[in-house]
Order: structure tokens, then sequence, then C-alpha cells
């Protein structure tokens, strides 16, 4: 019988939000289980001054998930969208907390909106997908990449280092800093990430007894709809450092989902979306990937690989 659970997770406040949110869930169904938080520094945390895509793979993610393979914590908990799409061979996602606001939003001085600000304004953000989606939407932006933590991203804008930033709502939203939005990015503007705004507990699949707690917690339409996220993801060979946005809609049995693809400037893309029973969720996710890539969008991410390397 379990009576104590090591909860690993990074040390950064919307990190640290995030597992205490897995403790209350965890303490409210088993009172009588303890916990610990376990603080685990990634690469993403050592690196901070390095671009994202010259870390590699699992950069928030792959050390915590040592620390479980290495049975050094029991549990992990992470942003859903830093999980890599093939998981690490003997650990599963077990449950996924019930799902944020799945929005980007905009954070200028004086909360001016992106047709407003200034000709040639810098706006701070270190993710593709964004880069590439605010591109489009304003060609002359100069982007810059902005690593850190949300407070320090934020701090730049205050000083006038740059004219805004992109941040997840969900984000923002947790550390209780959503009267600092100035615009909420519709999907129909700007794509989310696969998985935004959710939170993933992930374990070690020969612990059983685990399997039937987190069970318990689990939040069923979020958990179908970050899987199916997720496979659009897998099956286009993505990850985060991929100018790709994904989005799903659960209405009943429907499941709706929507991806594209974007050349690095915004200039050129592929946009799909697919509609269907959500028991049909792998087979969605797959027809909508092969048409993303069959349009146009293998072009773009092979073009992609040579610019980047």
């Amino acid at each position: 019988m379990i009576t104590r659970l090591r909860i690993g997770t990074r040390g950064s406040a919307l990190a640290l939000y995030q597992a205490d949110l897995l403790q209350s869930k965890l303490k409210r169904k088993f009172p009588l289980i303890e916990t610990e938080l376990v603080k685990i520094k990634t690469k993403g945390d050592i690196f901070q001054q390095d671009k994202i895509a010259s870390i590699g793979r699992g950069i928030f993610t792959k050390e915590i998930e040592d620390a479980l393979l290495q049975k050094k914590i029991d549990l992990a908990v992470h942003s859903a969208k830093d999980l890599e799409t093939t998981l690490p061979a003997g650990l599963a996602v077990g449950a996924v907390l019930e799902r944020e606001d799945v929005r980007d939003c905009l954070i200028t001085k004086n909360k001016v909106s992106l047709q407003d600000l200034r000709k040639n304004a810098k706006i701070g953000t270190s993710s593709m997908r964004r880069k590439a989606q605010l591109k489009k939407l304003r060609p002359d932006l100069q982007i810059e990449d902005l690593r850190g933590n949300v407070k320090t991203r934020i701090l730049k804008v205050e000083e006038g280092k740059l004219d805004g930033i992109v941040m997840a709502v969900a984000g923002m939203n947790r550390l209780g800093l959503s009267a600092l939005i100035g615009h909420y990015f519709d999907p129909s503007e700007l794509l989310p990430q696969a998985s935004q705004g959710a939170i993933a507990v992930e374990y070690r699949v020969q612990d059983h007894e685990l399997t039937n707690i987190l069970e318990t917690i689990n939040h069923p339409v979020t958990a179908l709809q970050v899987t199916a996220e997720r496979e659009v993801l897998k099956n286009i060979n993505g990850g985060c450092q991929v100018p790709a946005g994904i989005y799903s809609r659960l209405q009943g049995e429907a499941l709706y989902l929507e991806a594209a693809i974007y050349s690095l400037d915004g200039s050129r893309f592929v946009r799909k979306n697919y509609q269907g029973s959500s028991s049909r969720l792998k087979e969605l996710a797959q027809s909508l990937a092969d048409e993303l890539l069959a349009d146009g969008g293998q072009d773009l991410l092979d073009e992609l690989k040579v610019k980047t390397g």
C-alpha cells in the first residue's frame, strides 16, 4: 500500500504552482498518502542564455524523467506541451489535469494592441510557432528570442527593452498575472501549441497501484484533447520547436481538430481541420497529419531542417 509519493518538478514559480495543484488533488482523494515535492533542474533551466532549439529535445523534461526511471521520484508533473511525443520506455502519462485557457496572449506596456504597436516593434518569444504566426499577422515585427521565468520576461516590457511579449494565457492565469494581458489571441488568428494549458502527470507503467490512484484525478475531456493533439504532432514528426499549431474542441462525442504548419517567416503555411467521432481519435489525427504534409507541410518542414540544421 502506498503511503508516500515523491513528486518531481521544475523549480520555477509556474512549475511549483502546477505541482502544488497536483498535491492538493491527491491530498483530497487520498488524505493518508504523504506527498513531497522534489525540485529538479533541467537543461532548459540551466542553459537559459542558449536558444531552445540548440539545447535539444526534452529540454524541460529529460532530467525529471531520468529521476523517475531511476526511482528517485514516484511521479513527474509537467506542462503537457513540454513532453516529447514519444515518451521514454517504461513511462506513461497516468493523468491529465483539467485544462486552463488554451490561448496565447500579448503583453505590452499600457495594453497596446498588436495592430497599434509601432512599426518594426520588438516582440519577445522563443517559440518558432509564435514567431511564424506573429510574422504572418504583422510582417514588420522584429521578433527577439526570449528566455527566463515569467516575471523576468514581463520586466523586459516594463523596462522598455521590448514592445511586447507573447505568453500562454494559462501561465498568466495560474500566477495571478492576468490583469497584465492586453490581448487574447483567438485560435483562429494564432493556433496554440499542442497540449497548451494542460498539466500531465507521468509515472512508471509497472507501478500498477499508481495507475488506479492517477485515474481518480484524471480529467477525461482534457486527456482526450491532449491525446488527439499529441497524435497530430507525432504524425507530422513535430515537437516544441516546430512552427506548427494544433487545436481541438470536443462537443459531445464530436472531436474537432485543427492544425497548421508554417514557414519560419510566416509567409507560407498549410492549415487544415477535421471533425469526427472522438472514438476515431487516432484515425482523425493521422488523416489530418497526412493531409497537412501532402499539401505542402512536408516541404515546409524539410525547409526548416535545412535552415536550422
